[in-house]
């Protein structure tokens, strides 16, 4: 399985961005061999509007079938479910905490987007 976690740096190390659209980027970690990659999302951190759409559609391209982020919008929200994808929250200070999370069960699933568009 691919996880797509939204972060500022380039490997699991790093801190999880609690941004999605507007991560500088996503690490998509495969949970059946532990190898990862990097999916820069740099286009979509200064946008004017539609970051949360463009970056949904980046992972959908990535294989991912699962995305860990601290918050997700509608409009990003909607292309993800609608690619399969589900959504996970998570407040972990790192990639790696999360990822443990996530292989523990302890993450939420959100049903639904937890921020309005064009969150700080």
């Amino acid at each position: 399985m691919k996880i797509a976690f939204s972060t500022s740096g380039k490997d699991v190390g790093a801190p999880l961005d609690m941004r999605f659209g507007r991560a500088a980027n996503f690490l998509v970690y495969d949970t059946g061999s532990g190898a990862f990659e990097i999916v820069p999302n740099t286009q979509n951190l200064n946008a004017v509007q539609g970051a949360g759409i463009q970056a949904a559609q980046h992972v959908a391209g990535s294989g991912a079938e699962a995305v860990v982020c601290g918050h997700c919008g509608p409009k990003a929200f909607a292309v993800l479910k609608a690619a399969g994808i589900r959504v996970y929250t998570c407040e972990a200070a790192t990639v790696s905490n999360a990822l443990k999370a996530f292989r523990e069960g302890t993450l939420k699933e959100l049903p639904q987007p937890d921020v309005a568009g064009h969150w700080a």
